[in-house]
Formats: structure tokens, sequence, C-alpha cells
């Protein structure tokens, strides 16, 4: 195990301070639950069984267009970044796999790898491709493209990099590819829309062929960014023509930054649902665009309806069952505290959802009784939960209070006696 792990006994101690309190909440919260006939070991039982992914990208600290300030203790490579979700998954107690970027976390000897994350207590979700940015060495620049790009040569470039992630996923033990570009016009006139869209689908349609059977490929959709007039898979109508036209395995992934504003996330939710096109998500928050804020910082409001359509979908189908992902990136507080938090955040709204009186719900529905239908769905969101999370991690040897136990680990101060620092000055996330 990595020497860089909390220890039990802290966690423990950490425990004692905040038992009595704890308890007496989780005995209030079970008698408030009762009177709805709904079992509180039961909601334990299902924020047990939730986990949601970790970026291994949002392990390091974020920037803007126009600069990073690096923080104290930065994962140098992908093995810092392992040793860091091992931390989140050991606090949270609900973030066991890690999703990883090719080629930013390529890794020379993927076995390595492998057994390093497995030692931890991880595995590996969901491969991410990167063609929205240039490497060093890079034959074909990405500047106009990738896998939309007018130059064949460019395109196969990008197409080759989607299959090295299949390839080391195949080693890494994951189930499913991300493909997300940035491809898109920053004026009217530069790109054919038909055309780029055509041979986006051709570029997908190479990739997909290269899929194992039991293999998903998620496609993301976002409405602008780094192209500004036009992208080529600006929404999840053009996400769903893509995603249907390439087949079965392939999924629609709502990243819930990737929309504007005004848009109506847990109604998109729904429909993918609906045509069984729904394939995952990347859980964020943002205040004006694609600001890859914390998860539930801004609209928790929004993040519960959207876990409000999943909870029903399952108990409709008990075999759908979407992949969970954060994406996020941190730019002033701890990468790592921020994860837990945002983890959390998720599984707060999952179980919240769980209490939603889904009869009563539907009479309201039935009735067109919008008022009441509202505040069904508001008791459920306003109730707290807390005392079933604390409970969860409780139940698998974690924290009560995941945030105070990792600052008195001071674990970022003993990373950074080994890490050296980043200079500052770059743009982007690592």
């Amino acid at each position: 195990m990595s020497e860089f792990l909390i220890s039990n006994d802290l966690i423990t101690q950490c425990n004692e301070i905040s038992a009595k309190s704890h308890e007496e909440d989780f005995e209030k919260l079970a008698i408030l639950l009762d009177r709805k006939s709904l079992s509180i070991s039961d909601l334990v039982s299902k924020a047990s069984n939730y986990n949601v992914a970790i970026p291994s990208w949002g392990t390091g600290t974020g920037g803007t267009r126009f600069a990073r300030y690096p923080g104290k203790g930065e994962p140098r490579d992908i093995f810092d970044k392992v040793d860091d979700c091992s931390v989140i998954n050991q606090l949270s107690a609900c973030t066991p796999s890690i999703s990883i970027h090719i080629p930013w976390d390529r890794p020379k000897d993927p076995n390595k790898l492998k057994d390093y994350a497995q030692n931890r207590g991880m595995c590996f979700d969901a491969m991410n491709s990167n063609t929205f940015q240039d490497q060093v060495g890079q034959k074909h620049s990405y500047k106009y493209g990738s896998l939309s790009h007018t130059d064949l040569d460019t395109r196969n470039q990008a197409i080759e990099l989607n299959i090295e992630c299949i390839e080391l996923g195949k080693i890494l033990g994951s189930k499913a590819l991300t493909v997300w570009i940035g491809d898109g016009s920053n004026f009217p006139g530069q790109s054919n829309f038909q055309k780029s869209f055509e041979r986006y689908l051709d570029s997908t349609s190479k990739i997909y062929a290269n899929l194992p059977d039991d293999w998903l490929m998620f496609l993301e959709h976002k409405i602008y960014e780094p192209a500004f007039y036009s992208t080529v898979i600006q929404d999840w109508g053009s996400n769903y023509l893509a995603a249907t036209e390439l087949g079965n395995k392939a999924q629609c992934l709502v990243d819930l930054g990737h929309h504007a504003p005004t848009v109506n996330i847990e109604m998109i939710v729904s429909r993918l649902i609906q045509f069984k096109k729904l394939g995952g998500f990347h859980f964020n928050d943002s205040k004006y665009g694609d600001d890859d804020l914390d998860s539930g910082s801004i609209n928790p409001y929004q993040l519960f309806l959207v876990f409000n359509e999943l909870v029903q979908a399952n108990l409709e189908d008990q075999n759908f069952k979407p992949a969970f992902m954060l994406d996020q990136s941190h730019n002033i507080t701890d990468p790592i505290e921020s994860l837990i938090i945002s983890a959390i955040e998720t599984q707060r709204a999952f179980i919240q959802a769980q209490i939603v009186d889904r009869e009563a719900l539907k009479v309201a529905q039935v009735e067109n009784d919008a008022l009441m239908a509202s505040e069904i769905l508001k008791n459920a969101f306003r109730t707290d939960v807390t005392p079933i999370l604390e409970k969860a991690r409780l139940n698998s040897n974690g924290p009560i209070d995941p945030l105070y136990c990792y600052r008195k680990s001071k674990y970022r101060s003993i990373v950074s006696e080994v890490r050296p620092i980043i200079a500052p000055g770059s743009s982007g996330i690592v």
C-alpha cells in the first residue's frame, strides 16, 4: 500500500470526535424517514453501493486561458495521481475508479500502472483521448480540428490516438472510451457544417470498429469552446444522431457544464434515457459556461433533478446503469478536497432522489397539480441526508467528516516534501 495513505488510527481518532453528534443526527433522521415508510438502513446500503469515477486530470491544479497557479505537492505523473485518487477514495468511500486521459497519462508500462492502482484499491474507468491540444513532437496540428479536420492525415492521427486508448484500456481493465473533440469554427463560412459532421462520423466509425464487444464509446457534446462560432458536436441532438449512426455500443455522455445556462439538462437526460442512448455523465457545476466548478457548488437542485430522472429510470429498468464520472478543474482549492466534496455531493443527490414519493408524484402529474408535484420534489431535496452518507463511510472504515480528517492528516504537506514545485506561468489543465 502507498506510504501516503491516511492511517486508520487517524481516521478512528477523527471519528471519535464526531461519533456522538453523528449518532444523534442519524437517529433523528431515521425517525423522520420512518414516518414516510422509508428504511434508513436501505438508504445506507444504497449510499454504500454508489460510486463515481475520479478524473486523473482533476488531481492537479487547473487554470484559465490566462494563467495557472500551481499548488503544493502537484502530482508529477500518473502514479502520483493514483496516490491522490486512492486517498480521495479512502476518505469519500465512493470513488474506487479512475478515469485517465491520453496522452497526458500515457504509461510506459501499462501492467505496472494497473498493479500499482490495484495495490491501492483502485481500478480504471473510461479512457479519455486528447485531440484538442497539440503535444510535443506531434506531426499534424489540431489547430483546425482533429476527427473532423479537412486533412486526412490529421484525421488519421487522431483516430490512431483513440485506438491507442482502447489498446491501453484493454490492459488496464477499462470498458469504455470517451471521445470529446474541440473541433468547430470561429467565423461564419470557415467550415462546411455538413462536410465536417460527415468527416467526424467517418472518423468515429473507424474508432468504433476497434471497440471490443464489451466496450462502450461515449460521445460528448459541448456548446462552445475552443470553437466559439460552431462546434461539430454542439448539443445532445447532434450527439444522439452520431451515436445512433455508429451503433449500439455508442452512447451519449452528458457533461453538466457543456450547456447554455438556461438549458433544461434533466429533460435532456430523460430524452436520452427514453431512447436508450444515455451512456454516462461528467459531473461538475457552472455559473456562466463550462466553468468546471465543484459539483453542487452552484446549482445543487439541478444536480438533484438529474438524479431524480436517473433513479426513476432505474426503478423501471434495473439494468440501466450509466457511468458516473467527475470532470472539474480546481483553480484556487486543493484538488483533493474539491474532489472529495464533489463525490459526496453527487452521492447526496443520489440518496435525496431515492426518497422522492414516487406514487404521490405520479398522482400529482396525472392530475396536473403543478404545485404539489414541485413540493414533492422539494421535500426530498430539503431532507438533510448527511447522516446516511456518514454511516455509509463508517461502514467502509472511512471518516465521518472527510474534510476534517484530510486536513488533520497533513497529506498535502507530506507529499509536497517529495514532489517538486511546478513553475507557474502556463495555462489550462494538466
